[in-house]
């Protein structure tokens, strides 16, 4: 059997009605308000998504789950020993940042780090720093199979170069670049 394909009709399964999703639910304040309940929330949400964990024989091992959540600013800025750009003009935020899942060994993390900030150059990005991230998988309910593949984490922050003059990118237009 060639698992690339689809299956074949049978039962109330056919492929034409084949179709791929995750599990999504969406917690936010329409006015934009910040609160610890929206997370919270969307905590609880995660776990109503059980069934979309992907859990194996081994059921504290899925292929993982996660919330998006708006920079933490002031966090952020009391957490890194470097220093991060203040909001542009607008007040749109003129950093940005994302969690990177690294190899463990440490030449080919080297490689990767190194990679990542090339294309972030490539796309006129300016590497602020890298923070290394705690993980406690023995205090959480992360089963073997995970934590024997379990990366290392850390979390990237760039900003936009100026280019032709112009100021850098912030807001919307420096998440399109980050992104």
């Amino acid at each position: 059997m060639i698992f690339s394909r689809l299956p074949r009709a049978q039962g109330l399964y056919h492929p034409g009605a084949e179709h791929d999703a995750c599990g999504v639910a969406m917690v936010a304040d329409s006015h934009g308000r910040r609160s610890h309940s929206i997370v919270a929330d969307g905590l609880t949400a995660l776990a109503n998504l059980e069934h979309r964990g992907a859990a194996g024989a081994e059921p504290t091992s899925g292929d993982g789950a996660g919330i998006l959540v708006q920079v933490p600013d002031a966090l952020l800025r009391a957490e890194v020993d470097f220093e991060l750009p203040e909001p542009g003009p607008d007040g749109a935020g003129a950093y940005a940042v994302g969690l990177a899942f690294l190899p463990v060994e440490d030449d080919q993390r080297t490689k990767a780090i190194a990679l990542v900030e090339r294309i972030a150059a490539e796309e006129r990005l300016r590497v602020l720093g890298w923070r290394e991230l705690t993980v406690r998988p023995d205090e959480a309910d992360v089963g073997p199979s995970a934590q024997a593949c379990m990366p290392r984490f850390a979390h990237l922050f760039v900003a936009a170069e100026p280019v032709d003059g112009e100021p850098p990118a912030t807001g919307i237009a420096l998440d399109r670049l980050a992104f």
